[in-house]
């Protein structure tokens, strides 16, 4: 099911960051994004990141109405804030992507949504992403090769052997034009786990570009302890 840009002018492509969660799995006395991570917050590593991509024509960070804390935690921002989050992230992304319209964006644009709690994400990756997608019908994201044996369990015993072949995480970012991923979030509603899968109900068949296992999403503690240590590795 082929995408058409409808619009002349040539496509710009946006990041926008979903950063209205309280991360309570972290185990963090507040909102995940805002734990200091190698001497600064973590969702602060991230926009740096994204600072370095060079083709990005503005980077939107959504926040939760009630956010008190960004200008806090990321001094000097850049980019455009929203506080217009929502309850779940598929919401927050449908609110971004409906004030990235209201600022001047186009539905031909590309959209590029990226998870604040991925801050070990690198430039040169987003930029390989956008140069696998910027001509592709439908864009992608960014993923990896499951490695894994993977099994499922039922009361805590292994149920099964699950085949790993022809399977893959899903990372972020996910880049898709804004009107078709406005359309396909709108479809799956408030619980779709990412915009990939919100495209794939449309009957699309995103592009995967092969990344790293470093490219993590901090969820857990023990995941801020492996961010904070790579990050120190990098300096």
């Amino acid at each position: 099911m082929p995408l058409v840009a409808a619009a002349t002018a040539p496509s710009r492509l946006f990041a926008l960051v979903p950063c209205a969660g309280v991360g309570e799995r972290a185990g963090a006395a507040g909102p995940k994004q805002y734990v200091d991570v190698a001497g600064k917050a973590l969702v602060a590593h991230t926009l740096e990141a994204l600072s370095r991509v060079t083709r990005l024509a503005a980077t939107l960070v959504v926040l939760s109405p009630q956010d008190a804390a960004f200008e806090q935690h990321v001094v000097g921002f850049q980019g455009w804030t929203t506080r217009c989050g929502g309850a779940t992230r598929a919401q927050t992304v449908a609110n971004g992507l409906n004030e990235l319209l209201a600022r001047g964006a186009r539905a031909a644009d590309w959209v590029l949504v990226h998870d604040a709690a991925r801050c070990l994400v690198r430039a040169q990756w987003i930029d390989a992403l956008i140069d696998a997608c910027i001509d592709d019908e439908v864009g992608g994201l960014l993923a990896l090769p499951l490695a894994d044996t993977l099994k499922t369990e039922a009361q805590g015993r292994v149920a099964a052997t699950v085949s790993r072949a022809g399977k893959w995480q899903a990372q972020t970012p996910q880049m898709f034009r804004l009107g078709a991923l406005r359309d396909a979030v709108a479809r799956a509603g408030p619980d779709a786990t990412d915009e990939a899968s919100a495209m794939e109900a449309m009957g699309y068949a995103p592009k995967l570009v092969a990344c790293t296992l470093e490219n993590l999403k901090v969820t857990f503690v023990a995941d801020l302890d492996l961010a904070e240590r790579l990050l120190r590795t990098r300096a």
